[in-house]
């Protein structure tokens, strides 16, 4: 079995179907496997802040606001607890907030705070006047969200407190707070919300590192020179910048794109991405004479599932799409050779 990377661009195109099969054999995927990054928060550090706002509210019979605000700015975990106890994002609590009183909490504020805790979770708070009140109202519209039963919306839709422990306003945190919980309820909602979510959402940069990381080393053993661009950075000439270039965004010969995911739809759009820059490179010239070389490195199962989409990625990068068990034949298959020093 050949690799699309070994073979001239006239032989993917005249057979494509055999290439994409080779490219699916190597794909790799550890969607089990996540890193923890900065600011995860063990489990004993999680149930340290559980117990003591159980305590301080003994056991979520009093939800006063002041005396979980003070729980929140002395153990500041509290607040990721509490939010654990609604069910929402960080965003969807400031916004609702906002709604919900005179205080404006905008999602920079309350995402800053809310990875400020998981950065130093028992480190008390730093309140300033404007703090204070943005707080006080967080934790005011999370107090009257779970003193309140939930409201009817009809047979076709469901509320998102409609939970195990928040159907039943406070009363079911109570609950559950004194008496083992159903697994199959707690099955259930982890269905619902899908394990880690939250988490994987946090560390998905550091999920594609590893790839680029890989790429780097590649391209430092063979002495070439390159240009790894940062999140969101502009670049001349680039609508997006790639996220590698050689040798260097003023003369690019090579451009280098590393891309994992998991998701089938996130993968299309990461294909179009690559078809986009391979337009580019030829845009004013013979398809035969490229302003510079596309190479895509890739990664996940979700690359691995629809056929279409790999053959466009096949013909985009002329053939040069590599994985991380195919990154040892990076520099030899593909015009980098031409910048190896090593």
């Amino acid at each position: 079995m050949k690799y699309p990377f070994e073979v001239s661009f006239s032989e993917i195109l005249s057979d494509p179907d055999p290439f994409v099969s080779a490219v699916f054999s190597c794909l790799e995927s550890e969607f089990l496997v996540m890193p923890k990054g900065m600011g995860f928060v063990e489990y004993d550090v999680f149930e340290q802040g559980y117990e003591h706002l159980k305590r301080v509210t003994h056991g979520f019979s009093d939800l006063d606001v002041k005396t979980v605000m003070t729980a929140v700015i002395e153990v500041p975990i509290v607040l990721i607890v509490l939010r654990s106890i609604l069910g929402i994002t960080p965003p969807e609590w400031g916004y609702m907030t906002t709604q919900r009183t005179r205080t404006e909490v905008t999602q920079g504020y309350v995402r800053s705070l809310d990875r400020s805790i998981r950065m130093a979770p028992f480190q008390a708070l730093k309140i300033t006047p404007l703090s204070a009140r943005r707080l006080e109202a967080l934790v005011g519209t999370a107090c009257q969200l779970l003193g309140t039963p939930i409201p009817s919306v009809g047979e076709e839709r469901i509320h998102r407190l409609d939970k195990a422990d928040t159907g039943n306003g406070i009363h079911g945190v109570q609950s559950l707070s004194r008496v083992g919980v159903p697994y199959a309820m707690l099955l259930y909602e982890r269905f619902l919300g899908r394990p880690f979510a939250g988490h994987r959402d946090s560390v998905s940069e550091l999920v594609g590192d590893s790839l680029e990381s890989a790429i780097e080393e590649v391209l430092a053993s063979a002495g070439i020179s390159y240009r790894k661009t940062k999140r969101a950075e502009r670049v001349r000439d680039f609508d997006q910048a790639p996220d590698f270039i050689i040798p260097s965004e003023f003369s690019p010969r090579i451009i280098i794109e590393a891309k994992i995911t998991e998701d089938d739809g996130t993968a299309r759009d990461k294909v179009t991405r690559v078809q986009h820059l391979g337009a580019l490179s030829i845009k004013g010239r013979s398809p035969d004479n490229p302003r510079f070389e596309v190479i895509a490195c890739i990664g996940g199962r979700g690359f691995g599932v629809r056929r279409e989409d790999m053959r466009k990625l096949l013909l985009a990068t002329r053939g040069k799409v590599f994985t991380q068990r195919t990154l040892g034949q990076l520099v030899e298959c593909t015009r980098l050779r031409e910048y190896r020093t090593r």
